[in-house]
């Protein structure tokens, strides 16, 4: 009796084969030949389910995004159920921004594969819409995060106010992109110690500059 492939396991067999592809080698490598090769499937069991290569591509890309994103709102329910500016709110804090840093090997997976997609979304159009629903999707919790560390203060009512909270949302996506960025190149020196380090001095620098006078 034949066995009984469930289609959307092996879906993402072949997505994780793309990861482990894009984290040792880059995502030019990420063919259809070479992902089977990865995956240690034949072209065509690969074809069956992805017909081409950006096919594939913006398949695990949006795998990538959602992961993200979950892991993200799982993390600002839990910000959000803490006392406001409490320790234990504070640690929730450091652990949700830590979701978007390569902190542990899943983290940097998925943190490599997301800048590698992210990037490649400049000059591959096919991706453009992924990249901008992964953009709209983190800078939405981002923006709540900020809105949150400034509820205590007295500002962030008229136009000036609001804009202020904007700039403070972007001020904390290009720290991420950066920080993130930083560990991938660099991460002999810029370990998950020092990258948690970092976010909490930036942290500490955003609950002050939020804390009313």
């Amino acid at each position: 009796m034949p066995k009984i492939v469930d289609a959307e396991a092996r879906r993402q067999e072949v997505v994780h084969a793309v990861f482990r592809i894009i984290a040792s080698d880059g995502l030019e490598r990420a063919s259809l030949r070479e992902v089977a090769d990865e995956a240690g499937l034949a072209v065509g069991s690969v074809r069956h389910y992805f017909a081409s290569s950006d096919e594939l591509l913006v398949f695990s890309f949006g795998v990538v995004v959602d992961r993200i994103v979950g892991r993200l709102e799982s993390a600002m329910a839990a910000v959000e159920g803490e006392g406001s500016g409490s320790p234990e709110q504070h640690a929730a804090i450091l652990s949700l921004l830590g979701q978007l840093l390569p902190l542990d090997e899943e983290l940097a997976v998925d943190a490599c594969v997301w800048m590698a997609f992210r990037n490649a979304a400049r000059i591959k159009p096919v991706l453009a819409p992924e990249a901008e629903r992964s953009h709209r999707a983190v800078a939405a919790v981002v923006g709540r995060l900020v809105m949150i560390l400034n509820k205590e203060s007295t500002g962030g009512q008229d136009a000036d106010g609001q804009q202020a909270l904007v700039n403070e949302a972007e001020r904390l996506l290009a720290t991420m992109d950066g920080l993130c960025m930083h560990a991938l190149l660099h991460p002999e020196w810029m370990t998950a110690r020092m990258c948690s380090d970092v976010l909490t001095a930036h942290l500490r620098s955003m609950e002050s500059a939020a804390a009313p006078v």
